[in-house]
């Protein structure tokens, strides 16, 4: 049945394939003769002939009917031998027209005469369809019907053999699937008693199972430890967002302004040493630098895009050096943020406790783009304050030494003396 199924299928596709080419070649043929035809009827016989109706000479309609097309080749490329060797048409035709001499076409191929018939006879298929549609030359158009009948139905024939192939096609391979499923069903048949076998074997070791309660309890505790692991480490790290990189307007790098040219953080990041937050720097800080350094040397000459989206949030012309009166922020996203009953002073960390930059936010001077480097939960920020040691040589210590020689002296201590001013004892 498969090779039957697969024979149609090739011969089908055959058949078009080569129905197809035999049309498109004959009725390229047709046209490229024609129109070469075309061209030289009308460059070296339009001033003598006219297909339809006579001129100097006889009309050319009917004349591959009256010749045949070996002695039209050789009348029209010299008609005066055929007459000087005595060829009874050459000369019949020749007195008919009162001796006149048919000027001589020794330039023009076989091929070329072949392609000025072709024309004439194209010529004459149009003048017949259109003396059929106002009634006249009726036998002419009936002629012409008839050769255009035998061709549609050629084709017709044609393809109504490759749609019986095709629909043969898919009955067979509608009966090898059913020969298939066939099969398979008797195959489930002769395995049902094994498979039920076999299933009656696992009913029984699972029922053993399960009388062993000694066994069943082992595994629902491993399976409660399991879970319960699972549970406590998810619910452990909700809200713990290390590793978290959102992608930033400007792809500012680090690894290039605290690595490589070795910036120091507070020179953009200057609360860190006087406040709460360490804050965002202006991009007039960034200006600083990169009103000489557009990075034009990597682009062509052109302004790094980067940077150019620095200039158009300052609203800044490099041609002119000028401000102009539209500026809009740069949204940056936050990185690092703690819950809102969290405090944290960066102050305090930065310049009385004398903590690096790199102790909670990582080796930033070597990302190319800034993450979250810890996971700033309560547990991580215990076990550093149980872990450092505090340096109590600092102005802050001092203060409060200040303070407490007053108090022991009975002299006068303001909430001032001992911090009372700063922001964040107020501000969260």
């Amino acid at each position: 049945m498969r090779n039957i199924s697969s024979f149609f299928g090739k011969l089908a596709k055959s058949v078009l394939f080569i129905a197809g080419m035999l049309l498109a070649s004959s009725t390229m043929v047709q046209a490229q003769d024609a129109k070469a035809g075309e061209a030289l009827f009308k460059a070296n016989c339009t001033t003598c002939h006219r297909v339809q109706g006579k001129l100097v000479g006889p009309e050319l309609k009917g004349m591959s009917d009256r010749h045949e097309e070996g002695w039209l080749i050789k009348w029209i490329k010299n008609s005066q031998s055929l007459i000087a060797a005595g060829d009874p048409t050459a000369v019949a035709l020749f007195e008919e027209y009162n001796k006149q001499v048919m000027t001589a076409f020794p330039q023009l191929s076989d091929d070329d005469v072949r392609d000025i018939i072709a024309y004439v006879k194209a010529e004459e298929t149009r003048l017949a369809q259109a003396s059929s549609a106002t009634g006249a030359e009726g036998g002419a158009a009936a002629s012409n019907d008839a050769s255009n009948f035998m061709i549609i139905g050629l084709i017709l024939i044609i393809i109504l053999a490759i749609a019986i192939m095709l629909v043969l096609n898919k009955v067979i391979r509608t009966l090898e699937r059913i020969m298939l499923n066939n099969q398979a069903l008797v195959q489930d048949i002769e395995t049902a008693g094994d498979d039920e076998e076999s299933e009656s074997q696992v009913s029984q070791k699972l029922r053993k199972f399960l009388k062993n309660k000694k066994a069943v309890a082992m595994v629902v505790l491993i399976l409660v430890a399991i879970l319960g692991a699972a549970g406590w480490k998810t619910m452990w790290n909700v809200g713990v967002h290390q590793g978290y990189m959102p992608v930033q307007p400007i792809k500012f790098s680090h690894q290039l302004h605290a690595g490589v040219n070795q910036i120091d953080c507070q020179y953009c990041h200057g609360g860190a040493y006087k406040s709460k937050n360490a804050s965002i720097p202006s991009a007039n800080i960034c200006m600083n630098c990169h009103k000489g350094v557009t990075g034009s040397e990597q682009y062509g000459g052109e302004t790094s895009p980067e940077i150019a989206k620095i200039y158009r949030a300052l609203d800044y012309d490099p041609n002119t050096g000028t401000y102009g009166n539209n500026p809009r922020p740069i949204q940056w996203i936050r990185i690092h943020n703690l819950p809102d009953f969290a405090y944290f002073n960066h102050s305090q960390h930065v310049v009385v406790a004398g903590l690096e930059c790199q102790t909670c936010h990582g080796p930033v001077e070597t990302m190319e783009e800034v993450y979250q480097y810890s996971p700033l939960t309560m547990k991580w920020c215990v076990d550093c304050h149980r872990e450092t040691q505090v340096n109590t040589d600092n102005a802050y210590y001092d203060r409060l030494i200040e303070a407490h020689e007053k108090l022991k002296k009975g002299e006068k201590l303001t909430a001032a003396m001992i911090g009372g001013l700063e922001c964040g004892k107020c501000h969260y």
